[in-house]
């Protein structure tokens, strides 16, 4: 009688357990991601009046006509100059531009913050104007890198 009980008992469970396993297509339930990806392109360099930025937006492989939004926002390393963010310009075709005079050398960085379908991003790289001191040099090299993401500097 006992081990009839058992048998049942684990036949039981075993019932049970299988009744919980996943349907098969249950990860497609669920919100595919795809992600905006920025590719940022500096001049060679900045004249200080007023150099192009350019920012292409692609998303699922495509490119982003009319993102939600594309800001930029620079500043120096050393603090001594910090823009606030302004809007990027659509030139179509998934770019979008951005003009900004740099006139004093150093190292800066520049921050993009595009969104677009729920996706956002805000990828930061440093950039040179003119010579770096030895001090920018040495703060590029003690950086570790802050932001994953596809995005490039493009000379």
């Amino acid at each position: 009688m006992k081990s009839t009980i058992k048998y049942f008992s684990i036949l039981f469970l075993c019932m049970l357990l299988g009744a919980c396993t996943p349907k098969e297509d249950a990860a497609e339930l669920y919100e595919q991601e795809s992600p905006l990806q920025a590719d940022i392109t500096l001049p060679d360099d900045f004249s200080g009046r007023g150099d192009l930025i350019k920012i292409e937006l692609t998303q699922n492989n495509k490119k982003v006509e009319n993102a939600d939004f594309v800001h930029v926002e620079i500043w120096k390393g050393d603090g001594s100059f910090r823009n606030g963010m302004e809007e990027a310009e659509n030139a179509g075709d998934g770019v979008y531009t951005f003009k900004k005079a740099l006139t004093e050398e150093g190292l800066y960085y520049i921050k993009v913050h595009a969104g677009n379908n729920g996706s956002i991003i805000m990828p930061t790289l440093p950039f040179a104007v003119g010579e770096l001191s030895k001090a920018d040099v040495e703060t590029l090299n003690d950086q570790t890198p802050a932001e994953s993401g596809d995005h490039s500097h493009h000379h």
